[in-house]
């Protein structure tokens, strides 16, 4: 693409096949904002892109990715930002309202995705430094006011006492409810509704979910 081209791509499909190699070719700085990452309705998507940029951010590249809570409330979204923080990309939580979704790479070109309707989403491409700088600029302001996704984790973090992080040790450690019981000196009937008890604070299904709902909090330490 040329300086100052505009493209308007229709579906995933047609954006990867134009400006797919953009992902893999990140020098410097690759920055993102959303609300949540629903923006890719294709499953293969998200992973293609992490596969893409994975080698870029272990040799240095400047990863920011800034999202709004919404982000944070489902499992499998929380995870991957955990995953991804994980590798050395630096993640933001901001309360305010924030674009689809916008990728801005090396401060040369930026994707901008838009509203999702049924069927093939449009996103624009753009090379223009004038509207690079200035969407730039207002992500800097919104990175600025947000914050670090770990420390908005604890801030958020349930309140569990001693006997409640010795249960999901147990759950972790995948002592049965008999011996669980025992070892922590109460009933079997106390230790189940216990279990029940923190199943529903931390928002899980299963007590599987719910030990690694825990580990991922760090509330089992």
């Amino acid at each position: 693409m040329s300086n100052d081209q505009v493209i308007t791509v229709r579906g995933e499909n047609e954006l990867f096949a134009r400006a797919g190699h953009l992902f893999a070719d990140v020098r410097t700085e690759f920055v993102c904002a959303a609300t949540d990452m629903n923006t890719w309705s294709q499953p293969h998507a998200r992973a293609a892109i992490a596969d893409r940029m994975r080698p870029a951010i272990t040799s240095g590249l400047v990863v920011r990715k800034l999202y709004t809570p919404v982000a944070l409330a489902d499992a499998e979204q929380r995870r991957h930002l955990l995953d991804v923080a994980a590798v050395g990309a630096h993640v933001r939580i901001c309360r305010a309202g924030l674009p689809h979704e916008t990728i801005i790479i090396d401060r040369r070109v930026m994707i901008l995705a838009g509203v999702g309707v049924p069927g093939d989403r449009e996103f624009t491409v753009t090379t223009s430094p004038a509207l690079i700088d200035g969407v730039h600029a207002l992500f800097q302001a919104g990175w600025e006011a947000a914050v670090a996704l770990g420390d908005y984790l604890r801030q958020d973090l349930p309140q569990i006492g001693p006997d409640g992080k010795a249960i999901l040790q147990a759950l972790g450690a995948g002592l049965t409810d008999e011996v669980a019981a025992r070892r922590m000196g109460i009933s079997l009937r106390t230790y189940r509704r216990r279990v029940a008890e923190l199943m529903k604070l931390l928002e899980s299904d299963s007590r599987f979910q719910a030990g690694v709902r825990a580990g991922e909090l760090g509330l089992t330490s």
